[in-house]
């Protein structure tokens, strides 16, 4: 009888800002640890907010990652150290690229959870987040507290001088509270709201 390779799989662990993206790949690392799965984590080389060697929730948490700006090194490290669960922190800031190396994580048969912002600051899909989605065995969607009202928020306010955005402004400016707020659809605004139709 013909043996069959063990599957491997991609959860995706997506939301605004605020909402527990990093803390929630946190728990799923350390409980796969609990497991004695060997785990290894990744980050973008671009987010150094916290540490440029941890992965780090907005409460403090932290596990330590390898901080890349090639996806393809993934790939060498996970051989090299017989990697079973594969962690990748802030996947919206990486390059395409990734999409391939996860697809072929996955047919390798290894466990992999990303997570990442689902959409930027214009309320649009966020780099290669929507393929990542469409890829997925499992997503987890988040939500945060709105920092106006206190109703559940999808959105990341991105805040310039104390006020909100324009949609022409750069789309990757990694920061945290001093940058960006939690919104609700009803308190988040932006000048040119992504898909509006004009009628």
């Amino acid at each position: 009888m013909k043996s069959v390779a063990h599957a491997g799989s991609l959860e995706v662990i997506c939301g605004p800002m605020f909402s527990g993206k990093s803390e929630e790949l946190i728990r799923r690392l350390r409980r796969a640890r609990i497991a004695r799965m060997n785990v290894c984590t990744f980050k973008p080389k671009v987010d150094v907010r916290y540490s440029p060697e941890h992965v780090v929730s907005h409460d403090g948490n932290a596990l330590t990652a390898y901080s890349l700006g090639d996806p393809y090194e993934i790939v060498t490290i996970v051989q090299a150290q017989n990697i079973n669960v594969i962690a990748i922190d802030e996947v919206q800031f990486f390059p395409e690229p990734l999409i391939n190396v996860i697809s072929t994580l996955i047919h390798s048969g290894k466990r992999i959870i990303a997570a990442g912002l689902d959409t930027d600051f214009k309320g649009a899909p966020f780099g290669i987040m929507p393929h990542l989605l469409a890829l997925a065995d499992s997503v987890t969607k988040l939500q945060a507290i709105c920092t106006l009202c206190g109703q559940l928020a999808i959105h990341s306010q991105r805040i310039v001088n104390g006020q909100p955005a324009r949609a022409h402004d750069p789309i990757v400016m990694v920061g945290a509270q001093e940058s960006y707020q939690a919104r609700c659809r009803s308190c988040y605004t932006i000048d040119h709201p992504y898909g509006l139709l004009q009628i």
